[in-house]
């Protein structure tokens, strides 16, 4: 295996960028989450939803998400990336692909679920000295059922 490495700015940037934007999206700020993508960005996050585009289509997407699905139950999600790995491209694009366990506590619940463990392919680019997301495409994990 080989793995083209990166200098330790450009990663502690990624990792940076990454804790930013999740903890946007964890506290409810979707505004300032879709912020964090280009204008024309994509976000493909759960099976059998389709891909939102633009920051105002990435925002409206998670507010009717988070109400689909929480239908107004108090809860605390947490997402927490590892396994980072960072990839410069010939054409100035930044790959990251990385784990996530996205935890989801309950009101009254001492113990998290794990809702769900993905796999997140980002495309990174730079404007104006700022890291923005091109495109996130969130790969859940399922095992087959036997």
């Amino acid at each position: 295996m080989s793995t083209n490495r990166v200098q330790g700015d450009l990663y502690s940037r990624v990792q940076q960028f990454h804790a930013a934007q999740m903890q946007a999206l964890d506290s409810g700020r979707f505004d300032e989450y879709a912020d964090t993508f280009t204008e024309d960005g994509e976000f493909r996050h759960s099976p059998g939803r389709p891909a939102a585009h633009t920051r105002a289509g990435i925002a409206k997407e998670l507010a009717a998400f988070h109400q689909e699905r929480f239908a107004g139950e108090p809860v605390q999600r947490r997402h927490w990336f590892n396994m980072l790995n960072v990839q410069e491209q010939a054409d100035g694009t930044i790959h990251a692909t990385f784990y996530v366990l996205a935890l989801l506590t309950r009101e009254g619940e001492r113990v998290p679920e794990i809702a769900p463990s993905c796999l997140v392919r980002d495309v990174l680019v730079e404007e104006d000295g700022r890291l923005l997301t091109r495109s996130r495409r969130v790969e859940h994990d399922h095992l087959p059922e036997s």
